[in-house]
Order: structure tokens, then sequence, then C-alpha cells
């Protein structure tokens, strides 16, 4: 089997479900593919969206690689099926696998579950509903849009991070469980938990190799990974991001 994962996402956040990958070494090869020049998508309408993913699945094309990881929530919820009928390889999503651990992770059907993400993928109930299916009856979900801005300006060691959170989860207290819906959101995931008093944290890089290993059965590559990054604009910013979040031995 070719161990080449193609990984898509809006921008650099899917960067932390590389890091994951990159930790477990399960691929001998990834190509990076960041749409920088039209991020953010979790303002979009539903069809640009999916015109946008389409254009993604056309790049992969050019690379020989065995399945296509979806590093983005808000392409997951709105265009991930697009990408599977039009894609030649598996096309996996961080929502399906978010939602998968999630049920893995979370003890009691009872547990308070919090949500958090982008606007769009918030909006879209898709956690909340798919949670519910599951039989999880205690979920809550909340737009934190501004956690974007924060991570990419390096700002989570500081006081506006901690203003940020107590401006969106004011009022919310005995939270157990939060889902990181948003792949910008593992680099502030310590100073989450922290504020919920030791939640545990749901992460889209960890679930996405769960099911990997799982339903795809992969296995550690014998070889140390290897990876391409490529982007719609500004590749050398993207590169630079990747050297700040990814570990060191890859540059």
């Amino acid at each position: 089997m070719n161990k080449i994962a193609g990984v898509f996402d809006s921008g650099v956040g899917g960067l932390t479900v590389v890091r994951t990958l990159l930790e477990h070494n399960i691929f001998d090869k990834i190509i990076y593919f960041g749409d920088t020049a039209r991020v953010p998508y979790g303002n979009k309408d539903k069809n640009t969206i999916i015109r946008y993913s389409l254009e993604a699945v056309e790049f992969f094309e050019n690379f020989d690689i065995d399945i296509i990881i979806v590093a983005c929530n808000t392409v997951s919820v709105f265009a991930l099926k697009q990408m599977q009928k039009s894609s030649k390889v598996p096309v996996i999503g961080v929502v399906e696998a978010g939602v998968d651990m999630a049920s893995k992770k979370v003890i009691s059907k009872t547990s308070k579950i919090l949500t958090i993400g982008t606007k769009g993928t918030i909006q879209s109930k898709i956690y909340d509903t798919k949670l519910k299916l599951l039989g999880f009856t205690n979920t809550i979900s909340i737009a934190t849009p501004l956690f974007v801005p924060i991570v990419e300006q390096e700002l989570e060691n500081t006081p506006i991070l901690q203003e940020t959170m107590n401006y969106y989860f004011n009022g919310l207290e005995n939270i157990e469980y939060v889902i990181l819906g948003c792949t910008h959101f593992p680099i502030i995931s310590k100073q989450i938990a922290t504020y919920f008093d030791s939640a545990t944290t749901i992460q889209s890089g960890e679930a996405i190799v769960e099911t990997l290993k799982k339903k795809f059965k992969y296995k550690k590559a014998k070889n140390l990974s290897k990876i391409e990054f490529y982007a719609s604009d500004a590749p050398a910013q993207l590169k630079i991001r990747a050297k700040s979040w990814l570990l060191e031995k890859y540059f």
C-alpha cells in the first residue's frame, strides 16, 4: 500500500492535524495544501465552500496519494460528501472522527459536553445532532471565531486569550469535555482545559489518527515521514508557521 496522504485545510489550522500525524509517523509522506488565498471558509456560502473543496480534490490528483484528510471542520461539514464523490481515493473529515472519538472518551451519556468552533460549523449544529443521535443528552455549542486570529497572531500566552475565554465562556459551569471543532484550537487546548478545571479536550488530530488506525488499518511507517507544503497564496508564510507549529526534526 502506498502511504502518502493529502491533507487539505482552508489555511494553516490543519497543521495541528499534521503534527499529530507526524508524531504517530503513520505516513511515508504528507502533501499539505492550504487554501491561504481564500481563508477563512467559516463565513462563506455553502456552495462556495463546496467549489473550493472540489478544486482541492483536483489539486491532489497531481500526486500519487492514497487518501485525502480534510483537516478543516467547515469543509468537513459542508463539502465532505461532494469531495468523496469526486475523489478517486478515500476522503475522511475531522467531524466524523471527532464524534467517534467523543463517543469513546465521554464516560457518561449525561456528561456535559461543550463544542466550540467557527460560526459556520456551530450554526450547522452537526456536532450536537450527531452526539444526540448517539444518546448524549447534555451538549452545548458556542461559536468562538476570535480564537482563530488569537492563535494565528500567536497571542495564546497573553491576557487577550484569557479575556476572550471569559467573554465566550461566561456562565458556563461543570463542563467536563470540550470538543475542539476547529483545527486552530489545539494550540490553546491547555488553556481551555484549565479554564474549565481540567476538562478533557477532544482534538481533531488525535481523532483522525484513531480513524486511520481502526478503519483503514494504518500502522507506523518504517521511516520518518516526509512532508511537502503547498499554498494558494504566500507559501513562504505557510512554511514559517509550519516550522513554528510542527516538530523541529522535519525542518
